[in-house]
């Protein structure tokens, strides 16, 4: 069978090894919408991304991540492109795009095969990874990604480039990421009615680990946690690898509804008054502080007032239910990690002051924020937690997919095989044969 688009026709199975000259990113969140344009500059480190072009506003025809009214949402994604293109004086014809919606879920599926003694070759590991691959094909489930995690040769472990070894059995286990039809069928309308070609589908928290973790973390264990407006999302490293990623569906949006109930003040007073005062933490004026709060619209005339030990109170359940669920859903998938692993919080909610304090005491780890790093070009506005996914995408087009899949959304399959250079050995040749194959 071979490697299916699965909204039709069939597309090109392996993604370019060439890095992009231009490349757009496309983060489609509940609270804005924003799009990157970059280009790839040569360092003595190696390429960088540079962005050259900015475009972002507030999500409209957008829910937890999901389209929930296709014109508005075609609309506001063409201005978010339009506005990019305008400030890096170049027109885009195709972007990757995050994706949150879609009841996305993980699976690690393990493969093996007979070697009867002789040596490893690409063609077995194509098998063995069209195997791993093929199990996890679904009806009405879309595969986004797919990594190999983990190889082994007879007893040997940790294996990270099997070829050219001997043994009786090869085995591998794979980190495969599904997502529902269904919204995935609206995203691609909605991009096509933009007129851009959709190059890749990357799960939010994926490609905000890319811009947020620095290869250290990444390499030695890690949870990066984004919180998102509609949705809190995480993706757990281990050695090198994405092994896991969960997303529930509450973030920074619900406590700015429990403050606007709380307070009894308009959604727009409440989101202002989190942003100015509130926070998870407490402090001894926090009583004799008063805060102004506006009044719902009919219900009277004069400024109210509340304490701000009661807006604190109002927020901390909420970001305790957060963390706990997003803890409670990796144990249950035996993706907690142990307690050295890093836990590193980032996207808009995750500025609340006190948010990392809640995530160690929930965690029992410690925790810090982080932003976008290894992207140059950013601005001010454009550098803080709520762009690590944008920035992720841009970080992944210029790297280049380590991933068994990779590129437009598609079914399981076979796929076309294209061996390295011979100079090439090791983990770098097997990711790089991975981008090229797959």
């Amino acid at each position: 069978m071979s490697v299916l688009w699965p909204f039709g026709s069939d597309r090109k199975a392996a993604q370019s090894p060439q890095r992009p000259a231009i490349c757009a990113a496309l983060d489609l969140g509940s609270s804005k919408i924003a799009c990157f344009i970059s280009k790839t500059e040569e360092t003595a480190t190696g390429p960088r991304p540079r962005v050259i072009g900015v475009g972002h506003l507030p999500a409209r025809g957008m829910r937890g991540g999901a389209i929930v009214d296709l014109d508005i949402a075609r609309d506001t994604i063409r201005e978010a492109v339009q506005r990019a293109e305008k400030m890096a004086g170049h027109a885009v014809s195709m972007a990757t795009v995050t994706l949150t919606a879609g009841q996305i879920r993980s699976a690690r599926i393990r493969a093996e095969a007979s070697l009867s003694g002789r040596e490893v070759g690409d063609r077995d590991l194509k098998r063995l990874l069209d195997a791993a691959i093929a199990e996890a094909d679904a009806p009405d489930r879309v595969i986004l990604h797919a990594f190999p995690i983990g190889w082994t040769v007879d007893e040997s472990r940790g294996v990270r480039d099997p070829r050219g070894m001997f043994g009786r059995k090869l085995g591998v286990t794979v980190h495969v990421i599904t997502a529902a039809a269904g919204p995935l069928r609206n995203l691609l309308h909605c991009i096509q009615a933009c007129h851009l070609d959709l190059k890749s589908v990357v799960v939010t928290p994926y490609a905000s680990g890319l811009a947020a973790l620095t290869d250290d973390e990444i390499e030695l264990g890690a949870t990066l946690i984004d919180m998102g407006a509609g949705t809190t999302s995480a993706a757990v490293f281990d050695n090198g690898a994405l092994i896991h990623v969960d997303t529930v569906p509450i973030g920074g949006a619900h406590v700015t509804n429990d403050v606007a109930r709380g307070l009894s003040t308009p959604l727009v007073a409440a989101e202002r008054i989190k942003i100015l005062y509130g926070s998870a933490l407490d402090s001894p004026d926090d009583d004799r502080e008063m805060i102004e709060v506006p009044p719902l619209e009919g219900a009277s005339d004069r400024m109210g007032s509340a304490p701000r030990s009661l807006l604190n109170a109002i927020i901390r359940p909420r970001l305790d239910e957060t963390f706990e669920m997003i803890r409670d859903r990796l144990k249950e998938a035996g993706a907690h990690g142990p307690r050295d692993h890093q836990l590193i919080l980032t996207g808009g909610a995750a500025q609340l002051p006190g948010a990392e304090e809640v995530a160690s005491r929930v965690f029992g780890r410690r925790a810090r924020l982080s932003r976008p790093h290894g992207v140059a070009g950013l601005g001010d506005a454009v550098s803080g937690p709520a762009f690590a996914a944008a920035s992720g995408i841009i970080l992944r087009e210029t790297r280049g997919a380590a991933e068994a899949i990779a590129g437009p959304p598609r079914v399981a399959g076979s796929v076309r095989v294209t061996r390295p250079a011979p100079a090439e050995t090791g983990p770098r040749a097997i990711l790089r044969w991975f981008a090229e194959s797959f």
